[in-house]
Formats: C-alpha cells, sequence, structure tokens
C-alpha cells in the first residue's frame, strides 16, 4: 500500500503530520508525493479562520479526484486535523468523498481509520487529549537541519475571536525531560536549529508544574551538543518574565528573535478581545526587551476590523506600529469564526473597511522593515544556508528570521556552502522583504 499526504496550516499542524508519517511507515505503508500514486490520501487540515477552512475543503475535493480511475487509484480519502475535529460526522455528512475522519487529539489511531476505510467503513475517530512523546515514531518534512518541537498543545486563553481552544482542547504541556530526549535524537542525526512551538509558548510547563517552566527548558536544551540555534515561537506577553527574558539575553544558542502575538494597541478593543494585556503594559515589555536583549528581533501579529473598531481605534493602532517599528510583523482582517464571542459582538466591520484598513496598516510596515533592512547595510550576520540558485546564489536565514514566515537573505556567488552550513554574511543590500549579502570569510 502507498499513502499521501497534504498538510496545510501552521507548523503545529505540521508536527502531528509528521508523527502520522512515522506510524504510518512503521506499518510498512510506503509514503509518495504523488497523489496519483496513493492508495491512501490523508490531507491534514486547518480551520482557525475561514480561508483556511475554505482552503482545507477546496484541497479535499482536489484530492477526491484521485479516487476516478483516469487520475488515480485512491482507495480511502481521510480528513485529519482541525476540520475533522471541529466538523466530524458533519463533515462526513456534507463530503460523500471522504471515507474517514481523524481529529487532531486522535493522530494516534491513523492506521486504524486507514484499516477501517480499507474495509469499506466510513467512521469519525476523535477527542483522546493526546500529545506525542519523544518514544513516538516521526518522519521530519523539513530540511534535515532543522525541526519543530511541539512543547505543549491546546490553549487555555479564551480570546474572544479564536476558535483554537475549541478544536485543541486546554492547555496540556510535554514533560521537560522528554522534550529534552527528543531534541538529543534530533541533535544525534544532524539536526542544527530547533524551534520550539505551542499555542503559547511561555505558558509552558504551568500544568504540570504549577508555575511557567520555559526558562528552565531552555537551559537544558542548550546543553546539547550539535544544536547550535534554539528559537522560540508564540511567545504570549503574559508570562515573558523577567527570568526567560535573563535566559534569552544570556544564552548563547537562543537566537535573539522574540515572536509576540500582541492583536491590537487600543485598550477598548484588547479588553473586548479578552486579551489580559495593556498598550501600556505591552509598551513596558517591549522596551525591557529591547533593553535587555540587544539586537532582538520582535515580530507580532495584529488583527483589523475587529467588531465595533472605530478609525480613532484604527488610528491609535497605526501610531503604535508607527512608534514600535517591529522588525517583522502579520497583520489579519478579523474573521468572524462560529461560537466565538466575538461572532455574536455589535459592531462587525464591513469588509470594505477591513480591507482598506489592512492594506493601509501592511503599506507602514513595509516601509518600517525595508528602513530596518537597509540599516543591516554591512553588518555581518550568520546565515544557516538553505538552498542553492541556478545563477550561483545560495540563500539562507540569519537569527533576524524564522522559517516559513519571514524573508530570506541571498547570498551573491556562493558555490562552496553545503544546505545546513553556518556562514558569515555580509549585507550589501536590504529591500522591504529580503536581504542580499556576500560571505564575509
Amino acid at each position: 500500500m502507498k499513502a499521501g499526504f497534504v498538510s496545510l496550516g501552521c507548523s503545529k499542524n505540521l508536527v502531528d503530520t509528521e508523527v502520522m508519517l512515522g506510524l504510518i511507515k512503521e506499518r510498512e505503508i510506503e509514503i509518495v508525493n504523488d497523489p496519483s500514486d496513493a492508495d491512501i490520501l490523508i490531507v491534514n487540515t486547518c480551520a482557525f479562520i475561514q480561508s483556511a477552512k475554505e482552503e482545507s475543503i477546496n484541497t479535499i475535493l482536489n484530492m477526491a479526484e484521485y479516487k476516478q480511475p483516469e487520475n488515480g487509484h485512491c482507495k480511502s480519502l481521510i480528513v485529519a486535523g482541525c476540520l475533522g475535529q471541529r466538523y466530524g460526522q458533519e463533515l462526513l455528512d456534507e463530503l460523500p468523498e471522504v471515507d474517514g475522519i481523524i481529529g487532531t487529539e486522535s493522530w494516534g489511531r491513523v492506521t486504524e481509520v486507514i484499516d477501517e476505510t480499507l474495509k469499506g467503513n466510513r467512521v469519525v475517530i476523535k477527542g483522546d487529549e493526546t500529545i506525542y512523546d519523544a518514544s513516538v515514531p516521526r518522519i521530519p518534512t523539513t530540511p534535515k537541519h532543522t525541526a519543530y518541537v511541539k512543547i505543549a498543545e491546546g490553549c487555555n486563553n479564551r480570546c474572544a475571536f479564536c476558535a483554537i481552544p475549541l478544536i485543541r482542547g486546554k492547555y496540556r504541556s510535554r514533560k521537560l525531560d522528554d522534550i529534552v530526549a527528543e531534541v538529543k535524537n534530533l541533535a544525534d542525526k544532524g539536526v542544527r536549529e530547533i524551534v520550539l512551538i505551542a499555542q503559547d509558548t511561555t505558558n509552558y510547563g504551568h500544568d504540570i508544574y504549577g508555575k511557567p517552566r520555559l526558562a528552565n527548558l531552555l537551559r537544558e536544551l542548550c546543553k546539547i551538543d550539535g544544536i547550535k540555534w534554539i528559537r522560540t515561537l508564540y511567545n504570549y506577553p503574559r508570562f515573558l518574565t523577567d527570568e526567560l527574558i535573563e535566559v534569552m539575553a544570556t544564552e548563547e544558542k537562543i537566537v535573539k528573535y522574540v515572536d509576540i502575538p500582541l492583536q491590537h494597541a487600543c485598550n477598548e478593543v484588547l479588553r473586548k478581545m479578552r486579551r489580559p494585556d495593556t498598550k501600556e503594559q505591552i509598551a513596558a515589555l517591549l522596551k525591557k526587551l529591547r533593553e535587555r536583549v540587544p539586537g532582538v528581533v520582535i515580530r507580532s501579529t495584529f488583527i483589523v476590523g475587529f467588531p465595533g473598531e472605530t478609525d480613532e481605534q484604527f488610528q491609535e493602532l497605526k501610531e503604535f506600529v508607527q512608534e514600535q517599528r517591529f522588525d517583522h510583523a502579520g497583520f489579519f482582517t478579523y474573521s468572524k469564526e462560529e461560537d466565538t464571542p466575538a461572532a455574536n459582538m455589535d459592531g462587525q466591520v464591513d469588509d470594505d473597511v477591513m480591507q482598506d484598513r489592512y492594506h493601509e496598516i501592511k503599506a507602514i510596515q513595509s516601509l518600517i522593515s525595508q528602513e530596518i533592512n537597509e540599516s543591516l547595510v554591512d553588518q555581518v550576520l550568520e546565515v544557516i544556508v538553505e538552498g542553492h540558485a541556478d545563477d550561483g546564489t545560495s540563500y539562507g536565514r540569519s537569527y533576524r528570521q524564522a522559517d516559513d514566515v519571514d524573508d530570506l537573505v541571498y547570498i551573491e556567488d556562493d558555490t562552496t556552502s553545503k544546505v545546513g552550513d553556518i556562514v558569515k554574511v555580509r549585507i550589501l543590500q536590504g529591500f522591504t522583504e529580503d536581504l542580499v549579502g556576500e560571505r564575509a570569510e
């Protein structure tokens, strides 16, 4: 038997895909890249916002085409992940092309779903609330030099706009020793960059140890030979403590890159969003980070058009973005998600207004990003090489860029570096999204 996978959505979903791949391979089912070769097709879906749901449905229908004899020989089409977890039987009823549903917490039963669907049974399996550990087989799909490590599952935050707690459940941390064991195993396989992920990484360990333990985890991971870079994503402000900032400032292996999803900068909007921080607290935290971690790169995300957002409140957000000068920032128009408190709020903002605000604030950030990148000219950065172009240029990322969400560094006339090498690069040009440089050795 042969199986093909499509993984949609975030890096946390990608880890679930990699675990399911490991379990399937353990059953001696061959993994193939071409869906027309697959007997089993699994789509790991995202349901975070409406556009993600639409992409998931379209992908499922595209994969269903391979059940037609003229296109392929798929016998089992399985929907995994957030869409299946949220809609379950309803999804199975609405999409007759689908043979099985497996929720986000039931990845460990993927081969059971495969077996049942190949018998001709249509099944829905979800709701186990499990999280993988170091003993579970996993096939990384990222380049050999970098890997994501999920340190927790679920979320205890109850932001008014977000459906993740409804889908992924309550916050559940992995044990510290188990994460260390996994990272040691990855280092033995040649991984040089570890990216720690969770819905809220700074809350790591609170449920097990009675208080956040991300700082302790980072100290232990820094002791592992072979690991050169450790990056953390999705650092909520609430638990970005002085202890954690000190670890980021003093441990050499931790890249000086902080990803803080802030969502807005008007206190009234933050209150309606059910965010625990005020603009003043956020500004003080950003000031502290920049003072105590020299050269720190700060990334954030913001929502425009949240229900009731006025022109004055949007103006306040724009001014905050201009004042803080984030190195990277992502902007999203508000998405009305069913079963969330914000979906029933008065003052839903017109789509055209949201789009205008989105483009206006994105233009502001683009100019800021360009100015910051131009200021890096003549600086020498360490870059982890990720590939080569036909013209003799290589490309990669410095500490300033996270995989898949940020820009790249292009290295001119570089034909000697290998993928996974960390090389010194002198920056020659800075643009809105990318940097161009040359080898500095």
